[in-house]
């Protein structure tokens, strides 16, 4: 399956989306003073995941150059 660049960009502003959205989830479980570990932990996970698929996406959009 390829993706068209218009899908690309629109699957890297998704992604850019949730990763800040998982930001805003874990300042607030941190903030709230009960921190469950397991759960920060899973999260964090999640969002080093959304930056590998965004630079899979991002590589996707440079165009091939031949030398």
């Amino acid at each position: 399956m390829t993706l068209s660049q218009s899908e690309i960009i629109h699957l890297i502003h998704d992604l850019k989306e949730e990763h800040r959205e998982l930001d805003e989830i874990i300042a607030v479980l941190i903030e709230s003073g009960k921190i469950d570990e397991l759960k920060i932990k899973r999260l964090k996970k999640r969002k080093l995941k959304i930056k590998d698929m965004l630079s899979v996406y991002e590589n996707m959009l440079i165009p091939d150059l031949d030398a």
